[in-house]
């Protein structure tokens, strides 16, 4: 049982690795282009969501990637597509790829090795320091990549972290991009007015 966990969390997450083509198409294409795909790709998934929910339709495939509390509620993908439509929307661009890549590759990290080797249990139980440690320096390795500052590489990784251990009923995958763009955005803008 805590085999096949493993393996359908790694599924789950394998899913998540489009934010990389969420980056790649705004780089290339530009923030118009990314928001058109967001969009269409949620207006697909909601029509999906409601087939699903609202009339009972079974996909195999997508339904065994569904956490239990997922088979019957709006899957996390949704919350996803809607965490990136907003760093896309509102925040600049490399706090945004940032966000995106944070809430993809970090919430990954966290929830592969809590599973894997989480020992010592935080925040009521639900998660594992060793998890939230492995967070934190994916986060702060990608938050240094695109902000090139390692207090806002910081700033940025802890608060994506906080999120992700602390949010229990509030989907992370829509919380830590808004979370740790506004904080990084808002520290940024403040930062500008005082100077």
């Amino acid at each position: 049982m805590a085999y096949y966990s493993f393996v359908n969390e790694i599924l789950r997450k394998g899913i998540h690795l489009t934010s990389i083509i969420i980056v790649l198409v705004y780089a290339l294409f530009g923030k118009q282009a990314v928001l058109a795909l967001l969009i269409t790709y949620l207006v697909i998934i909601l029509v999906i969501e409601h087939m699903r929910l609202d009339r009972g339709l079974k996909l195999p495939f997508v339904n065994c990637l569904f956490r239990q509390k997922e088979l019957s509620a709006v899957g996390s993908h949704v919350f996803f597509t809607l965490g990136a439509l907003a760093a896309v929307a509102v925040f600049s661009e490399d706090v945004a790829y940032a966000a995106l890549l944070m809430t993809t590759f970090g919430d990954m990290s966290a929830a592969l090795v809590g599973r894997k080797m989480g020992k010592t249990k935080v925040a009521g139980g639900a998660k594992s320091l060793e998890g939230c440690a492995a967070e934190f320096i994916v986060d702060l390795f990608i938050g240094y990549i695109f902000l090139s500052s390692l207090p806002l590489a910081i700033l940025m990784a802890l608060t994506a972290t906080l999120v992700e251990t602390l949010f229990v009923h509030i989907d992370d995958n829509l919380a830590i991009p808004v979370f740790s763009g506004f904080v990084v955005e808002t520290y940024l803008y403040l930062l500008s007015s005082v100077l």
